[in-house]
């Protein structure tokens, strides 16, 4: 339903909708999965995408999904998108993030410099069934429940709690005016707050320690840590293969192509920010560029930190720009709106994220190798906080889940139509208990999709590596 579909009903036309909605998925067939009969070999489906990205950051990849059933599915997006796809779904459509694993809920700062709680990664961002990003979080806090060694009881405690903070959040918001909804945010202190009596002392110290934490990691701190002077001139500094400068990722005539490339980048990308911050971009001055691995689902996309400084060396400004292609919910959901894969990305972030960046922008770029790519580009790093899931006990990771729950709510609200989400819902716990058996059902396909991995490597399919001192280190069976 598109919002002017919404805006044209009254809202009990709004909610028969939704209730209608259970008549073609019902409420309680959400915890069902099978694998399709023709289900795609997921090892493939990981090779295809490798394909499109660096050949020599590929192996580091598949070393980092192999580390764990957890790692693996951070980094198996594509995967899922395929087994939720073939599935029935509600016809309920919002804004997805795409990747809804619960270490993409964190601490960022507001540009009012308050900190929320909020959605960070926005890579595979569409439009689509609502229910697909609840499932990808559901799975995630079971998989992540069974690294822990939580018993059966636990996780599926954990899940329904999840699934309990979205639906009552969503019932709330649909009984919100609609700026109301729009305005909604998560701040962390006043969530602290509230939860902070079902926490044990040693949780509280964690959640208040992360806190402040995500405070001091501001454009400062990030400065300090990745730059140095050299010769009396401001450079980040390298640490290969994760962080390579361009001085020393290529050769003289080539490295000067792509800076210039990538300095034409930053110039364009000022025009899709609004005018008032483009003056603001105006007023620094680049000064040196590196190539960044990221994090697990992204390493091997062609991603660049640029550092720019302003009235002088203390006064610098990082920028991330990060490759952007097709989301790996468009074979399933439709293509973009958007022709540039940035613009989409920046779309569906300003969407959904109430903690907004505010030199958050697009541009594309011709690369040394003559092929057009999109970039969406954003501040590398200001007041972030991620999760610890390794460190939390039951409690801490059900309270966790229902804020990431509820978070996601929030964010699906502001796009999508929550009085009808919330019909479908109903005000019992029949979804919360079917999303937990699917939750478990689905950390089972998890694991035998990563021994699928680990097989391709033992029989020599696909070569892994490492990360040694200084350089990439490949590992074939």
């Amino acid at each position: 339903m598109d919002t002017s579909s919404i805006a044209a009903l009254t809202p009990s036309e709004r909610a028969e909708t939704g209730r209608r909605a259970r008549a073609r998925v019902s409420r309680s067939s959400h915890a069902e999965y099978e694998p399709a009969e023709k289900r795609p070999d997921p090892v493939e489906v990981i090779e295809r995408q490798s394909a499109a990205r660096v050949p020599e950051l590929v192996p580091i990849r598949y070393a980092r999904m192999l580390e764990s059933p957890f790692r693996f599915y951070r980094g198996a997006a594509a995967i899922m998108a395929a087994d939720l796809g073939a599935a029935p779904h509600t016809g309920l459509t919002a804004q997805l993030c795409g990747d809804a694993h619960l270490l993409n809920f964190r601490l960022l700062a507001s540009a009012e410099r308050h900190l929320m709680f909020d959605i960070n990664d926005f890579d595979e961002t569409l439009p689509g069934p609502w229910e697909w990003d609840v499932k990808r979080l559901t799975a995630s806090l079971a998989i992540a429940g069974r690294a822990n060694g939580f018993p059966d009881e636990e996780r599926g405690r954990i899940v329904r709690e999840c699934v309990r903070g979205y639906r009552e959040r969503m019932h709330q918001l649909a009984g919100m005016r609609t700026l109301d909804v729009w305005y909604a945010q998560d701040d962390a202190d006043k969530l602290q707050a509230i939860w902070s009596e079902r926490l044990g002392g040693a949780a509280r110290r964690r959640t208040a320690a992360a806190t402040t934490r995500a405070r001091t990691r501001t454009s400062m701190q990030a400065f300090e840590k990745l730059t140095h002077l050299d010769g009396g001139v401001r450079r980040i500094a390298p640490d290969p293969p994760l962080i390579t400068p361009l001085r020393d990722l290529l050769p003289e005539e080539e490295e000067a192509d792509l800076r210039s490339g990538l300095g034409e980048l930053i110039e364009e990308y000022g025009r899709t920010l609004p005018p008032e911050r483009r003056q603001l971009l105006r007023r620094y001055r680049q000064v040196d560029m590196a190539r960044k691995v990221v994090g697990v689902g992204s390493v091997g996309t062609r991603c660049w930190i640029i550092l720019l400084l302003g009235r002088d060396d203390d006064d610098p400004l990082l920028l991330q720009a990060k490759e952007a292609g097709e989301s790996v919910l468009a074979p399933f959901a439709g293509a973009s709106e958007f022709e540039n894969q940035g613009q989409r990305v920046v779309s569906g972030q300003r969407l959904m994220q109430a903690a907004g960046d505010i030199l958050l922008g697009w541009q594309s770029v011709t690369g040394i190798d003559g092929r057009h790519r999109d970039f969406y580009v954003r501040q590398l790093r200001d007041w972030k906080g991620i999760a610890r899931p390794e460190v939390m006990g039951p409690e801490d990771l059900a309270v966790f889940g229902r804020l990431c729950g509820a978070a996601l709510a929030r964010a699906h609200a502001r796009s999508g139509d929550p009085i009808a989400i919330a019909a479908y819902l109903g005000r019992g716990s029949g979804f919360d208990r079917a999303l937990a058996r699917f939750a478990e059902a689905y950390a089972d396909q998890n694991e035998r999709d990563h021994q699928a991995l680990a097989d391709a490597v033992r029989t020599g399919r696909i070569t892994t590596g490492r990360i040694t001192t200084g350089r990439i280190t490949t590992e074939p069976a």
